[in-house]
Formats: C-alpha cells, sequence, structure tokens
C-alpha cells in the first residue's frame, strides 16, 4: 500500500483550510459591500434597467451563473430581470475577436448594449484581464456604473472600477470559490432588497388608502 491516498487527503484539507480562512476574511470584510450592491441592483433592475456581467474561464462562468439568477430565479419566485453575460453570445464574441482583437471583445458589446444608470460587473481572478479593463474603459464613457469582482488588491482592475470586492485568497482556486459565494450573496441580497422595498410599498399603499377614506368620509 502506498502512501498516495494520505498524500491526496492531505492536499484536499490544506484546500479546505484555505477555503475555510479566506471564507472567514471575506464574512468579515465584505458583507457590508455585497449587502449595498444587492440593494442597487433592487433599485435599478426593477426600474428596467439592466446588468452586464463579463469574465474569462472560470470567471466567465460565474457571470453567466450569475445573470442565469437574475433572469431566472435564485430561490422564490419574482419577476425576470435584464442580465446578460457577455461571453455567452457566441457569435458576437467571435466576430468581435476576429475583427478588432480579443481586447475588444466586452468593450463593443457594452457600447451596443449599456446605458446610463445600468451596471457592468467584471470577475477576474487576477485583475488583470485586458479585455476587461477596456471594458470598464467603454463602461465608464457610456456612463454606466462599474463594479469588480477579483482576487488580492492592489490590481488594475480594482483600479479601473467605481467600486470593487477583492477577495484575499492564496490560490486561483480559492479566489474562485469566494467569488461564487459573492455571487450567492449577491442574489440573497438583492431579494431581501426586492422584498423589503415591496413591503415598503404596501405599507406606503395602504397609508395612502387610509388617508383617502378619511378625507373621503369628511
Amino acid at each position: 500500500m502506498t502512501d498516495y491516498p494520505l498524500a491526496a487527503r492531505d492536499a484536499a484539507d490544506r484546500h479546505c483550510r484555505s477555503l475555510q480562512d479566506a471564507l472567514g476574511r471575506f464574512r468579515r470584510d465584505h458583507l457590508d459591500r455585497i449587502a449595498e450592491w444587492g440593494g442597487r441592483l433592487a433599485v435599478v433592475l426593477p426600474a428596467g434597467g439592466r446588468l452586464l456581467a463579463a469574465g474569462n474561464g472560470g470567471s466567465a462562468a460565474q457571470a453567466q451563473h450569475l445573470t442565469a439568477e437574475l433572469v431566472g430565479r435564485y430561490r422564490d419566485e419574482r419577476p425576470a430581470y435584464s442580465a446578460i453575460s457577455l461571453h455567452a453570445e457566441t457569435s458576437s464574441l467571435t466576430a468581435i475577436g476576429n475583427d478588432y482583437g480579443f481586447d475588444e471583445v466586452y468593450a463593443r458589446q457594452v457600447a451596443a448594449h449599456g446605458r446610463p444608470g445600468d451596471v457592468l460587473l467584471l470577475l477576474s481572478t487576477s485583475g488583470r484581464s485586458a479585455n476587461l479593463l477596456a471594458a470598464a474603459k467603454a463602461a465608464r464613457t457610456a456612463a454606466l456604473r462599474v463594479w469588480a469582482l477579483t482576487g488580492p488588491a492592489p490590481n488594475p482592475l480594482a483600479d479601473a472600477a467605481h467600486e470593487a470586492l477583492c477577495v484575499d485568497a492564496g490560490t486561483t482556486a480559492t479566489v474562485q470559490e469566494l467569488h461564487l459565494v459573492a455571487v450567492h450573496a449577491l442574489c440573497e441580497c438583492f431579494d431581501a432588497a426586492l422584498a423589503d422595498d415591496t413591503a415598503t410599498a404596501r405599507t406606503a399603499a395602504g397609508a395612502a388608502a387610509r388617508v383617502t377614506v378619511h378625507w373621503g368620509a369628511a
């Protein structure tokens, strides 16, 4: 019998401990920002605004995971909201890459789809992807709000965004795992903010109805 299974288990244990440590830092440092972003989306999307999201490789998958939760649903039934993963438009992506170069594959789509007040969320473990930096620049030109979800700071993408959440983790794998936590936490906060807004609107409508009844009776 070799010691390979034991060595493999040790590697898995180290990975889990690294993730646990990074998750503790995430909870300590970033929940306020996630809650703020969720609240902001709860204002932008119901008003007809749009979330654009982009990343490369595993970060592209995370971006698409988020937009699927918004267009579909995260947990409870609610209206569909406009959210687009820019890498998923494969004909546009390959045409732009072929004609303008890979650095422009997201920037040109931002120029096409983004409107003032929309949100662009860019995901990158390194924070150094040229195509995401170009997208951030295009979004600022078009008056979108730019959020970055990255690995450790400092990095160029965090500097290019209006706001950034920089995960403090030692490996790319752990950064990506915390990005998925951030995606789900953002959905939790978005849904909670929507529910709070709905409850507030119902309270206001009830108060207005009572005032109408009161003055009508007079």
